[in-house]
């Protein structure tokens, strides 16, 4: 069984491959996230979780599975980072306000030398926001570490009024595409699900 090395510090990744069973270590890559020119979010998100997981598996020497991820928040075709300051959150948020927007997350498995990935894209509505429950969520500090200002599984899951698409790849690994993707490379994660006793041969 090929060791799951998790090319990311995000703890709701880590989280999230946790809840489906899987066993992994972490070994945060750290690559240029410039967008190149001319570049496309869609083409941009999933060429970043390609190079998370090359890079890191570069520094590997064994049968590892390392898996990359990048999740970008894109209102009318423009990524929404992460925030600067208290000002910019507090700016982007208000664009979000009221508005559709997109939530793009790519996913990349390496494994001996062989990378496949995939892009999940998830629309989001927010309900319209008042300044004072904006400076209040600002305040919190939980916008500061994440794209577009908000967490949809924290505090700020009360201004999403409406979702269409992963909710797993909003909060940072699309579930079920991430799991396809290890079981391509040779590792179901069901594999190592626990059984209960009486049912085990």
């Amino acid at each position: 069984m090929a060791d799951i090395v998790l090319a990311s510090a995000s703890p709701r990744r880590a989280e999230l491959l946790r809840q489906i069973g899987v066993d992994f270590t972490v070994h945060p890559a750290d690559v240029d996230e410039s967008v190149e020119e001319g570049e496309s979010p869609q083409c941009y998100v999933e060429r970043l979780a390609r190079e998370k997981a090359m890079v890191v598996a570069g520094r590997l020497s064994g049968d590892e599975l390392v898996i990359g991820s990048d999740t970008s928040v894109v209102l009318l075709g423009e990524i929404l980072g992460k925030p600067d300051n208290h000002d910019d959150a507090v700016a982007m948020l208000g664009r979000l306000s009221g508005a559709s927007h997109q939530v793009m997350t790519g996913v990349a498995v390496v494994r001996n030398g062989l990378c496949k990935s995939t892009l999940v894209v998830t629309d989001v509505r927010f309900r319209e926001l008042s300044e004072p429950e904006v400076e209040a969520y600002v305040f919190s500090g939980e916008p500061m570490d994440k794209a577009g200002s908000y967490g949809i599984q924290g505090l700020g899951g009360i201004f999403v009024r409406e979702i269409r698409g992963s909710y797993s790849a909003v909060v940072g690994l699309p579930l079920q595409e991430t799991a396809a993707l290890i079981a391509e490379a040779g590792v179901p994660v069901w594999e190592n699900w626990p059984r209960r006793l009486e049912n085990r041969t």
